[in-house]
């Protein structure tokens, strides 16, 4: 997936508390006077249970992820600007808030260590933005680059607002065609939180058609997903830090490092190993598996595979 280049360094950090210093509530919760504005329209809070589909949401439009406190001051005030922002592109992307203290499983997924977060989902897969506050224009402007980075992708839908109104001229998408009834099972077990079921659905449709790639990129995302479904984050990565030389302790810790955005760091430390590695193929499988998430079109594959085969022959 093409990707903006790294937008987080122009922002201020001003505000991004670490989790650990959760107090009592300093502001009223969202929708009452003083608070941070209610759901609605292009913004929506996410519960554990809609995560995956507001996940899968993200091959349509950009998911623009406000990892928050909902009674923080600053994140009251980054919720409002991005907020106003959402109402403004009308639907060129949702604005996805998650309260880090009610769901801590989808902060851990997106490894937050400091609040507020803003993360973007685009084609399923990650793209970290910035921590703390900003200014709406500093947002809108790398709102611009993830738009951009969509259309590269193909990801050019508009989404209806909550009271049924939909952008409407020549940017309003040609209705989605239905999934193969596979996929459609597997779209709904992922939805229900039943991964083994999504796992099973995908290997059907690819017994009966090989060279099914959207069967085998969901594929490798939910065999990812199930691998770090229970993970604990820290001792996946103190394991790893303890015992460089241990496989699985780096294959569970490159696991963590793709599914919070770290590609890099993950195709990079298991390309790493394979020099010396007892068993090169388990770590070529595994890469294999993270080329078939990102897809050909990410910029990173290409070069990823090269070295693959250098660390191999």
């Amino acid at each position: 997936m093409s990707q903006p280049g790294a937008p987080g360094s122009q922002f201020d950090v001003r505000g991004a508390v670490d989790l650990s210093a959760f107090g009592r509530p300093t502001a009223p919760p969202p929708g009452a006077p003083g608070g941070a504005p209610a759901a609605g329209g292009f913004v929506v809070d996410i519960t554990d249970e809609m995560f995956p589909s507001v996940v899968q949401q993200s091959a349509k439009v950009p998911v623009i992820s406000l990892l928050w406190l909902p009674t923080d001051p600053e994140s009251i005030r980054l919720a409002a600007t991005l907020g106003a922002l959402a109402q403004e592109y009308a639907g060129r992307f949702l604005l996805a808030r998650i309260s880090v203290t009610d769901y801590p499983q989808i902060a851990q997924a997106f490894q937050v260590e400091a609040f507020p977060t803003v993360v973007a989902i685009l084609a399923q897969q990650p793209v970290p933005l910035f921590q703390g506050v900003a200014e709406a224009e500093q947002i809108r402007g790398i709102l611009e680059e993830i738009l951009e980075a969509a259309t590269a992708n193909g990801v050019t839908g508009v989404l209806e607002s909550y009271d049924g109104s939909t952008a409407t001229g020549a940017d309003v998408p040609e209705p989605e065609p239905e999934l193969p009834p596979l996929h459609q099972k597997a779209f709904d077990a992922i939805e229900a939180d039943d991964l083994p079921t999504a796992v099973a659905a995908y290997e059907q449709a690819l017994r009966e058609d090989p060279r099914d790639q959207l069967a085998t990129a969901g594929l490798a995302q939910v065999k990812l997903l199930l691998r770090t479904h229970e993970a604990d984050v820290a001792a996946v990565r103190k394991a790893a830090a303890d015992n460089p030389e241990d496989i699985d302790a780096q294959l569970a810790v490159a696991d963590l490092d793709l599914l919070g955005g770290k590609v890099e760091d993950a195709l990079g430390r298991l390309i790493e190993l394979v020099p010396d590695a007892p068993d090169r193929e388990v770590l070529r499988k595994r890469l294999v598996e993270y080329f078939d998430l990102l897809g050909a079109q990410d910029p990173r594959v290409g070069p990823a595979r090269r070295a693959l085969m250098t660390a191999l022959y």
